[in-house]
């Protein structure tokens, strides 16, 4: 198989890509595992030794090797180009082939540039590279650590690039013409055709509620998004950190939930139930509920800052001591109490409609 030589000079631009692109696995092992070596032995300078100057000396040795490659690839293309005007170039086997686009996979968008299919293999390369740097920026900029845990996307990504690559090679060693599309165009020729797509469905179902939302299950949806974040902000909030376990359990129930909703869709009516149904009918429980959180969270961050510095300086009282150690744990047995009781009691109304 020819090999393009702008896509080779290209790929060069990391160490070892291009020579592996070539199939010169000597040259991308010594080229590829050398500046990688370099790189982590120039952050663990600066990390944790403090030496800046061995540092720089080995990033300095990183651009000579990385020169040192760009050069020695340009000869393997002219060289290559040599044999191919000759006849001397083979091409390889289809088993060599199919290891080889299996083995560019690995990053996203290189196997299918090895099928030619650049469209589709740029837009896997873009979405990770940007999605991640994105992530990473936003998490440097707010100074946020938990938008890290959206890089969650990424290997979803990248395991749907690398069996796509291997689907195109399918497709080609079955004789068929491929198409060179990005996936946004797939999912739109579904959505012409008045159907979901359950990959896309499944890749949405990462997050509680959006799948469901996505298949039309709005209410279902609605409640495990709302469910999900509510539960990290008020857990937070209150400083609950015993209900953790709470948020994994909403975020495995959400998951398989909308992986189930998505294999009936398509073939069975799917019915936009919500997950709780009482709320639905007694929505003056939700105002009451919203009302006490808004004056909760007035009372934290305005009353409270106030009547302290004031009890503070006149009797010598701590009141944000007694509040963050007494007041909170107090309000949260209470609600779990009340919450008991309640259960209680409507068991015991449903069992005596039952007795009569």
């Amino acid at each position: 198989m020819n090999k393009n030589p702008f896509l080779a000079l290209v790929l060069g631009l990391i160490p070892g890509l291009g020579h592996l692109y070539l199939k010169k696995f000597g040259r991308f092992i010594l080229y590829g595992g050398g500046a990688l070596l370099l790189f982590i032995f120039a952050a663990f300078c600066t990390i944790a030794l403090g030496a800046r100057d061995i540092a720089f000396l080995s990033l300095f040795l990183l651009v000579v090797l990385w020169a040192i490659n760009l050069l020695d690839l340009v000869i393997t293309i002219i060289n290559q180009s040599k044999k191919q005007a000759t006849g001397e170039f083979t091409e390889s086997s289809k088993e060599s082939e199919r290891f080889y686009i299996i083995l560019l996979s690995i990053i996203p968008g290189l196997g299918h540039f090895q099928l030619g299919l650049m469209q589709r293999g740029l837009t896997f390369l873009v979405a990770c590279t940007g999605i991640g740097s994105m992530i990473i920026f936003v998490a440097l900029l707010t100074s946020q650590g938990s938008f890290l845990i959206f890089l969650i996307t990424l290997p979803v990504l990248w395991i749907y690039n690398f069996f796509d690559a291997v689907q195109q090679l399918q497709r080609k060693e079955r004789g068929e013409q491929l198409v060179d599309r990005t996936i946004f165009e797939d999912f739109e020729e579904h959505r012409e055709q008045g159907k979901k797509s359950k990959t896309f469905a499944s890749i949405l179902a990462m997050f509680p509620g959006a799948g469901h939302m996505y298949l039309g299950l709005q209410r279902r949806g609605l409640q495990l998004m709302v469910a999900f974040l509510l539960s990290i902000y008020l857990l937070d909030l209150l400083r609950l950190s015993a209900f953790l376990f709470l948020v994994p359990i909403i975020w495995f129930y959400s998951f398989f939930d909308a992986l189930q909703q998505t294999a009936k869709y398509g073939k069975e009516r799917v019915n936009d139930e919500p997950i709780i149904d009482y709320f639905i009918n007694h929505q003056r429980w939700i105002g009451i509920g919203l009302i006490t959180l808004g004056g909760y969270y007035l009372l934290d961050q305005t009353v409270l800052p106030i009547l302290n510095d004031y009890f503070a300086t006149i009797f010598n009282i701590h009141l944000s001591e007694l509040y963050y150690r007494y007041f909170q744990t107090s309000i949260v047995a209470l609600l779990l109490i009340g919450g008991g009781f309640k259960l209680l009691l409507g068991n015991k109304e449903n069992k005596g409609g039952t007795n009569e």
